[in-house]
């Protein structure tokens, strides 16, 4: 496999930096103006290139959207304290994408390639990257099958692509969520680690009843009893019991998440006992009850640190205690911008500039 290649770089004719409202912006919404592209045939990457971000022609027998070989990342560039912009555990986000892609029949991609095409495209759209506290420049490496055949079997040819886009916060108010206990988002043994694209088509469904009921996630449960917590919604699930960190221990069926890394690394750091084990809905509930549950939150890269305010259970919502700056929650969030704005220690060197 060849682990650099030249990028051939087209430079955008047509700027729509001035068009964003960096004030306002709505996630996932205004795309910056270049995306990278790199082409699998024959055993080995070929064609890299950054090109103008546009729409791009695909077989209507292109075997991803048949039989969903498609894999994605999500990871994030932040502007520094000195005005510069730097990526926050890229390498992490690297090693799962490679993940994904053996666990759906897809080949890997080089760490020297990977950071090649990220660094290059940060630096061509560097004017994107925001500059507000909470604001961020989101990006969005994924890989899809590109062969216009539909036998079942893996596709001999792959697109992997990386495009950008300005961010502020994706939640702007404390969670009400509820237990899933009858859908699945994944079973054990299944594609649940990986960041695949049939993962979260198959839990819209059941978010979706859940935000007809008021909801705005689900705290999904395992396959075989739906008793054991998994994720919360498109997040890692983390509690706050008796002064402990808990949280579900990694599987097949849960995504071993950058920021769940980074979090339990920081309590650790702030000497809190870390706890990933096997959590119960009932565990959770009875702690409610008994005053010693004392935060609740998700976290993940869109989000980072989204706090729950609302637990559903059996039909009934539970208020868990409010927080403030100094739940673990609020200083665990206050500590990852910190080193991710350059303001504070990168102690364990997470931060890559650009």
């Amino acid at each position: 496999m060849i682990d650099t290649l030249p990028i051939n770089t087209q430079h955008t004719t047509a700027s729509r930096l001035a068009e964003v409202d960096f004030d306002h912006l709505e996630f996932g919404k205004a795309f910056s103006d270049h995306m990278f592209a790199v082409e699998f045939h024959n055993g080995e990457w070929q064609n890299a290139q950054i090109v103008p971000y546009g729409d791009m022609a695909v077989s209507p027998a292109n075997s991803a959207l048949h039989y969903g070989q498609a894999i994605f990342e999500g990871m994030k560039a932040y502007r520094q304290a000195d005005g510069g912009v730097a990526l926050f555990r890229p390498f992490d986000n690297w090693a799962r994408l490679n993940s994904s892609a053996e666990r759906m029949c897809m080949p890997t991609i080089s760490e020297e390639l990977f950071m090649q095409g990220l660094s290059e495209l940060i630096r061509l759209d560097e004017k994107w990257v925001p500059n507000a506290p909470g604001y961020s420049l989101y990006i969005r490496p994924f890989m899809f099958a590109t062969d216009g055949f539909i036998g079942v079997r893996p596709s001999d040819s792959y697109r992997f692509m990386i495009f950008t886009c300005p961010v502020g916060l994706y939640f702007n108010k404390p969670l009400r969520v509820r237990f899933e206990q009858k859908y699945v988002r994944s079973a054990e043994g299944g594609a649940g680690y990986a960041k695949n694209a049939g993962n979260y088509g198959a839990a819209m469904y059941p978010t979706k009843l859940a935000q007809l009921e008021g909801y705005n996630q689900l705290i999904w449960t395992d396959a075989s009893e739906h008793q054991y917590v998994e994720e919360s919604g498109t997040m890692n699930a983390i509690f706050v019991i008796d002064g402990r960190v808990v949280t579900p221990a990694l599987s097949t069926s849960i995504l071993d998440g950058v920021t769940r890394r980074s979090v339990l690394q920081l309590a650790l750091d702030m000497g809190l006992t870390v706890e990933e084990r096997r959590v119960s809905s009932r565990e959770v509930m009875e702690a409610l009850a008994a005053g010693k549950l004392n935060e609740a939150f998700g976290v993940g890269t869109a989000a980072t640190i989204a706090p729950i305010a609302t637990i559903g259970y059996q039909g009934q919502d539970y208020d868990l205690p409010a927080t403030d700056s100094k739940s673990f929650s609020s200083r665990v969030s206050a500590a990852l911008d910190a080193i991710r704005t350059g303001q504070g220690a990168d102690v364990h060197n997470w931060m890559v500039r650009v």
